[in-house]
């Protein structure tokens, strides 16, 4: 489903061509529908839309396909820990285990324990199936410690998609390097192309030896990041763009940087949240610059979705995060056990594992395409918000009350469509609820008409009813798409027979603070 596009200050921001920049020839890489203009590329596109050779780099990547993350996971080994430029919200940190943002790890490593740790998560959790250096400063910042990791992983464990994440200011120097190393993924930070907006967002880069600041430093990044970003297109090298939101800063231009990337063939733009609490040391959370709302948020990404698809299932991991995207069991692989570990790499075990996954994704579609077949010909322009407790596989599969965070599906008669994540506080500890968890969880939640859990108590279930979100158990264990759509209909059968009268709701908050797990 397309979002409408023509809503508020965005809009304006997509035509105003006041002060936008000239953008480079129109990228071929990805082919637009002729009837809806909407790109067959990027986080929501499956085997069908997308060439051969692209859907093989993509239909396992959590990062580069909002279908696979439900299914796989990725890592991050932290061995890249100098950084070339300072953004205004970024506070690197090390030993800060209960803290889940970019820039944070609990321990730096070298190439040689990154690929020891690969090897034993790889054979502990056959769905990773991707390997990223990410930080905690900029890989090309620490070139020889990131290209040495890529070279020893890709010996040992050839099957691991290989990832780099950067800011772009180093990235044209070493194109030819990444290409070598056969690294297919790249995705470069890029918050602005006008650099008087960059000043406000870095107070300095580090560049041929030399330190600029102010709007100097920002043209030189912008330059760089965008020359980066075309020469890897022209290389093959599927690139995504990482954009952070800073409300009345870079907001309204980030429609400028979206058509600047798309035209420079990014194949998927990522928006997302400024994460600016206080406790966090940075810059903007020290001098009281908020982040977006849920609805802000979503309706800068939904003005931004057109020949370029958004990715909206980002959880802005840390840099040496372990597991599915919204879980991290990087505790588990501290380099002492990785070093007691009996690792034996089995790589046909490995991919029988994932081939069993990828039946269960069919199952999963097959099943969600059969429900969206029940809506054909329904007229409704009722558009609504729907919260899922998962545990992953595309399951309706977590207890309300030991959630970490609620998946946001957008419904309608066209279907179900995933729009993002609220990261939550768990609510019980300890066999107990706690009350002001619970205010906050309804808080990250405000936008929804309803939210689907494997189990519910009986506290939350009326507290939420209160607050006009209908609690959904009766799913419990069912494929999440199949299930909303289903309630969908549902729902809008109330609505025709006048027992529910539908209405809006409001705006829901997006969590700032370290996250708070069970006890």
């Amino acid at each position: 489903m397309n979002a409408v596009v023509g809503r508020g200050k965005y809009v304006k921001a997509a035509v105003d061509n006041g002060k936008m920049m000239q953008p480079a020839a129109e990228h071929k890489g990805c082919c637009a529908s002729a009837t809806t203009g909407q790109a067959s590329c990027g986080s929501r596109a499956g085997q069908a839309d997308l060439p051969t050779e692209i859907w093989e780099k993509v239909k396992n990547h959590p990062c580069y396909s909002e279908e696979a993350h439900h299914h796989y996971a990725r890592m991050h080994v932290a061995v890249a820990p100098a950084c070339n430029i300072q953004c205004n919200y970024c506070n690197r940190k090390y030993d800060c285990a209960n803290e889940s943002r970019p820039g944070v790890v609990s321990e730096k490593l070298t190439p040689e324990q990154a690929a020891r740790k690969v090897l034993a998560v790889a054979t502990t959790i056959p769905q990773m199936t991707v390997l990223g250096i990410a930080g905690p400063g900029d890989p090309l910042a620490n070139p020889a410690k990131t290209f040495k990791t890529f070279e020893l992983v890709a010996k040992v464990a050839p099957d691991i998609k290989l990832c780099l994440s950067t800011n772009g200011l180093a990235l044209p120097d070493y194109i030819d390097t990444i290409a070598r190393s056969k690294i297919e993924h790249v995705t470069i930070t890029i918050n602005m192309v006008d650099p008087e907006i960059g000043a406000k967002i870095y107070p300095w880069i580090f560049f041929n030896h030399k330190r600029y600041t102010g709007i100097d430093a920002a043209r030189i990044l912008t330059d760089r990041q965008l020359k980066g970003l075309e020469m890897l297109s022209e290389r093959g090298i599927l690139c995504k763009v990482n954009s952070v939101m800073i409300p009345n800063i870079n907001d309204d231009h980030l429609v400028e940087v979206n058509k600047a990337v798309k035209s420079r063939g990014a194949f998927l733009h990522n928006i997302m949240p400024l994460i600016s609490a206080p406790e966090h040391g940075t810059i903007f959370g020290l001098n009281g610059q908020r982040g977006p709302t849920a609805q802000e948020l979503k309706t800068l990404q939904d003005a931004c979705e057109g020949k370029i698809n958004m990715m909206r299932h980002c959880r802005q991991c840390r840099a040496d995060a372990v597991g599915l995207l919204g879980e991290d069991r990087s505790a588990e692989f501290t380099t002492d056990q990785v070093m007691k570990m009996d690792v034996q790499y089995d790589l046909e075990m490995r991919k029988a594992y994932q081939d069993r996954v990828e039946d269960e994704r069919a199952a999963k579609v097959a099943a969600g395409q059969r429900e969206l077949a029940e809506l054909a010909g329904e007229m409704s322009a009722i558009t609504l918000l729907v919260a899922v407790a998962t545990k992953g596989s595309g399951l309706i599969n977590e207890h309300f009350g030991h959630a970490k965070e609620f998946q946001v599906y957008e419904l309608s008669t066209t279907g179900a469509k995933f729009v993002g994540h609220r990261r939550v506080d768990v609510y019980c500890q300890g066999g107990y609820g706690e009350e002001d968890r619970l205010s906050a969880i309804m808080r990250g939640i405000h936008d929804c008409h309803a939210v689907f859990v494997a189990k519910i108590g009986g506290c939350p279930k009326s507290n939420l009813i209160k607050a006009g979100i209908e609690p959904v158990d009766r799913f419990a264990h069912e494929f999440i798409e199949k299930s909303a759509i289903a309630w969908f209909r549902s729902y809008l059968d109330k609505v025709k027979r006048g027992e529910i009268q539908h209405a809006p709701r409001g705006d829901a908050a997006i969590r700032q603070g370290a996250l708070i797990s069970a006890a």
